[in-house]
């Protein structure tokens, strides 16, 4: 696979929704922010329409989904969740852990243990026409079980990783590290494609797409933080030369 192909960037604006919930009402608008990052480059656009709906909601979904550019759906693997998928039809949808009490997903999918479950859940979606990825911790059981599950993506878990920078556990992060190349690695050799995200930032990015099996990376927490204080078009293609420098890297 050539390390010279570009990495697409899928944009998760979740928490502009989440700002919006905070008072109620209907600004600021998720689907502004979507239209603001794909018209700096973002490549798609990535939501999680969560159990107890704490930030997007059914509607912004269907609205999202009008868009002219691809939507990741991200969602709990719920006979709701496939119900609501299968009427929204987006481009592709990404199976997440979730958990009411938790502040974001934490860790990847119990693909090992969750099998059985998931074999017939991911069967439907892909016959739907659902492009599916399994977000998971990058480990080459999980890859395998991947295989077994017929998900043609997967998307590592960047967290720790991320984590372990902010505090400076070089030892820890170098480790954590070396997972995610090793597990990219093993993509390859397994046919799955894939994918990145969890935690990252500017320079975490522009590391992480070096590894050429990379082909997408979904990044939401710190773009819209960035927009923050420098606005969110200009966050989007800050982000999106930091990964092309590490890309050519």
């Amino acid at each position: 696979m050539s390390g010279s192909k570009k990495i697409r960037l899928g944009v998760n604006i979740d928490h502009v929704a989440t700002l919006r919930n905070a008072r109620g009402g209907f600004v600021p608008d998720p689907v502004r922010a979507a239209q603001l990052a794909l018209a700096a480059g973002a490549d798609g656009i990535t939501a999680h329409l969560r159990e107890d709906r704490r930030h997007i909601v059914d509607e912004d979904m269907i609205r999202l989904r009008r868009l002219p550019a691809p939507l990741n759906f991200e969602m709990a693997a719920t006979e709701q969740m496939l119900d609501i998928v299968l009427r929204v039809k987006p481009n592709a949808c990404c199976l997440v852990p979730e958990k009411r009490t938790e502040r974001t997903t934490e860790g990847g999918l119990d693909v090992i243990g969750g099998k059985k479950n998931l074999i017939p859940f991911v069967d439907e979606l892909n016959r739907a026409g659902v492009r599916v990825s399994l977000f998971i911790e990058p480990s080459i059981a999980a890859l395998e079980a991947a295989v077994e599950i017929k998900a043609p993506v997967v998307e590592l878990h960047t967290g720790a990783w991320c984590n372990a920078l902010e505090l400076d556990e070089t030892e820890k992060a170098e480790a954590e590290f070396l997972r995610l190349r090793e597990a990219a690695a093993t993509c390859e050799k397994l046919g799955l494609e894939c994918h990145a995200g969890h935690g990252l930032d500017f320079d975490s990015a522009r590391t992480i797409a070096a590894l050429p099996q990379i082909a997408e990376l979904n990044i939401g927490h710190f773009l819209i933080g960035e927009a923050v204080f420098i606005g969110l078009e200009a966050s989007v293609q800050q982000m999106i030369a930091a990964i092309a420098a590490g890309r050519a890297a």
